[in-house]
This record gives C-alpha cells, sequence and structure tokens, in this order.
C-alpha cells in the first residue's frame, strides 16, 4: 500500500507527541535519554526535538556553574510555561483561584473572601475579580490560559449546572460555564468540590499511592467524592458519592452534636464551636468527648454504606474539620470496624482548604492533555521574554 504526504505527516506529528511526553514530567534530557523513553532511533529524535524547539514547546538546558570539562551532550526540557491552567475554588465563604503551568507547578494563588448571602451575580463577579488580578499579577491574559475548571458546592451536571442542590444561594439559577466562556476562548468545565477534593488528594495529597479512594469531605456540611480504578466517578448525572441525601444516613444532621455541646462560648460561629469541642475533647473534657463520639457515630454510618459499596482502598477525612482528625480519627475507626466486612485506611488530608482549587487544576491539565496534547500537537504561543 502506498503512503501517503498526509500518513507521514500524521507519523511525524505523533512522533513528536511521543516527545514531548518524554519531557514532560522529567529532569532535562538528552537526545539518547529521549530515544530511549520513546522508543525511537537517535537521529529521528535529535530532528523531532530540534523542531520541538523552533516551534516552543522545548527548551535547551544550558549547563551550569561548575560542569564537567569539556562539551557536555545537549539537554533539553519541556517548555512548561507554553501554556497555563486555572483552577478555582467558587465556595460558600470564599473565591480562590491557582494559575498552574503545564507541569502543574503553582504560579500564582489568590483568595478573596465573599459573602456567604451573596447572589450568583455578585459571586461571579468576585470570580472575575480574583480572575483579573491572577491575570494581570503574572502579566498574562485569556489566551495565555489553556484551561479552566471551576469546583463549586453541589451536584453538577454535564453542562456544569447545580440544578438539585446547593448551599450557595441562587445558584441552581447560575451558568458558570457561559460566564467564563465570555472571556474564555479554551475549554471551561465546572465539577463538584468533594470530587475535585479526592482528585487533589491522589495527585498531591495523602491518597496518591492509591487507586480506590473514598474522600470524605467534614465540615458544618457533610460529602464525599469517588476514586475508582484511579479515576474520577461522576455517575450519570454528576451526582455519585451524594449518600447523605438520604436522611437515614444522619449526614445532615452529625454535625449539630458538635454545635449543641455543653459549654461552647455563647459568643461562638458555628465553626469556631466544633473547633471548641474539638479542643475540649483534646483536654479531655468528659462533654465533649461524647459529642464528638456522638458525631463519629451519625458519620460512620454513611462511610460504613460507601465502604461496603465501593471497597476503597483508603478513606480520605479532609474538610474544615480534618484540622482535629487526631480526636475523630480513632473513634470513627472504631464506629466502622462494627459495619464494615474490611476496614480500609483512614488517613487525614494534609491540603486544607486548598484541595478543591488543587483538584480544579489537576482536571483542567488532564483537559490540556487530553485535547491539546492527546491527539494533535500545534505551536504554542512564543516563549516569554
Amino acid at each position: 500500500m502506498a503512503t501517503t504526504g498526509t500518513d507521514l505527516s500524521r507519523m511525524r506529528e505523533m512522533n513528536q507527541l511521543s516527545i514531548v511526553w518524554a519531557l514532560r514530567g522529567n529532569p532535562p534530557s538528552t537526545v539518547t535519554e529521549l530515544a530511549g523513553r520513546a522508543g525511537l532511533s537517535r537521529p529521528a529524535v535529535d530532528v523531532l526535538v530540534q523542531a520541538l524547539v523552533a516551534e516552543g514547546w522545548a527548551q535547551v538546558q544550558e549547563p551550569g556553574a561548575g560542569s564537567v570539562v569539556g562539551r557536555p551532550a545537549r539537554r533539553y526540557r519541556f517548555r512548561a510555561d507554553a501554556g497555563h491552567v486555572l483552577g478555582i475554588d467558587v465556595g460558600v465563604h470564599k473565591v480562590l483561584a491557582v494559575l498552574s503551568d503545564l507541569e502543574g507547578n503553582l504560579v500564582r494563588t489568590l483568595r478573596r473572601p465573599v459573602d456567604p448571602e451573596a447572589p450568583p451575580g455578585e459571586r461571579l463577579a468576585e470570580v472575575d475579580g480574583v480572575i483579573d488580578d491572577v491575570l494581570r499579577a503574572t502579566g498574562m491574559t485569556p489566551d495565555d490560559v489553556w484551561a479552566v475548571t471551576v469546583g463549586v458546592t453541589g451536584p453538577v451536571d454535564a453542562a456544569g449546572r447545580t440544578s438539585l442542590s446547593t448551599p450557595l444561594p441562587g445558584w441552581t439559577e447560575a451558568d458558570p460555564v457561559a460566564h467564563l466562556a465570555a472571556r474564555f476562548s479554551c475549554p471551561v468545565r465546572v465539577e463538584n468540590d468533594c470530587k475535585l477534593s479526592a482528585v487533589a488528594e491522589r495527585w498531591k495529597g495523602v491518597a496518591q499511592d492509591a487507586d480506590d479512594i473514598v474522600f470524605l469531605l467534614a465540615g458544618l456540611r457533610t460529602g464525599a467524592g469517588l476514586i475508582l480504578d484511579g479515576t474520577l466517578r461522576r455517575g450519570h448525572g454528576g451526582a455519585a458519592g451524594e449518600i447523605g441525601a438520604l436522611k437515614a444516613v444522619r449526614w445532615l444532621t452529625a454535625p449539630d452534636h458538635l454545635q449543641t455541646c455543653p459549654g461552647i462560648p455563647d459568643t461562638a460561629a458555628p465553626g469556631e464551636a466544633a473547633a471548641w469541642v474539638f479542643q475540649a475533647a483534646r483536654d479531655g473534657d468528659r462533654e465533649a468527648k461524647g459529642a464528638v463520639r456522638r458525631y463519629t457515630r451519625d458519620l460512620a454510618v454513611g462511610v460504613a454504606a460507601l465502604v461496603l459499596t465501593l471497597d476503597p482502598e483508603v478513606v480520605v477525612y479532609g474538610g474544615g474539620f480534618s484540622r482535629s482528625a487526631d480526636v475523630v480519627l480513632e473513634p470513627l475507626r472504631r464506629e466502622l470496624t462494627k459495619h464494615c466486612l474490611r476496614l480500609p485506611e483512614l488517613r487525614a488530608s494534609t491540603l486544607g482548604d486548598e484541595s478543591v482549587a488543587l483538584g480544579a487544576v489537576r482536571l483542567a491539565l488532564d483537559e490540556v492533555d487530553d485535547r491539546l496534547l492527546g491527539d494533535r500537537l500545534s505551536a504554542p504561543s512564543a516563549p516569554r521574554r
């Protein structure tokens, strides 16, 4: 069969992609090292990598001071700043944006408080302001952003709408995808905050060694995100993990045990009340320890249902209450032992309240990989001087 020019062009493009993947996530590499990773001949790689340098995908890594005597082999690195992605957490109390390069290196992080009662228009205006400030601080424009992922509270459908339920006032009427698409030409995706936190834990958190994960968002609201076989599970309508909607599970009322504990200062806000109870339990207060025990008993009902259904390797305890995991995990473990056939490992999150934005960054990077680097390669923007 004759080989057409189109076939040869496509083969060259695929070979270039293989070199890009050989460069990404690795230290500066020689042509010989790249040839070994890509499974191509050294002369072919030499030609391909020179083309990638010319097109802006790769850079020559100049030898530093103290290099060996003589002419060292030229090394190349992936140009991670060829493009950037944005991960945005639109929470009840804050908007948090994280800008990352194509290697997942965080370039800029900006947080801004939001009125919990803010209507959708006001909340989206805060999102716009945070984006503007991040881009201005880094000297970028929307064209420099190759993918945007937004995390919100509540189940998210395929169109990026939270039409079922959400604690964000009026948010069921909001269309964040359409709002952001008006200023970005790149793909824009919206996802549930618990699901994004699960992604973040597997990427940069305490579950990097696991493929089957239940992420438990523990705070004044309780939720879960699921990763099975290394893949985020959304469910048919985006509501996978929303087991707390079942009242018999008692997740809706579990935090009440912490809010009604005797001894809480009258001036304590809801979040401060829980922190007071956890500290009192840590100090040995009997009433506080009882409140924590009742909280974990109710929490365990939903966790056990997920564990029995999914048989995860790890359950990550995250969210605002994860700062008190030292008080919660042991009683939670005892409760789960009563219900589960096999007890998974319980781990406390270390990502704090940045987990949603970090998970959003990871999904945005996946979008770049799938759409822009997964099939066809076109030259990125010119390197910044």
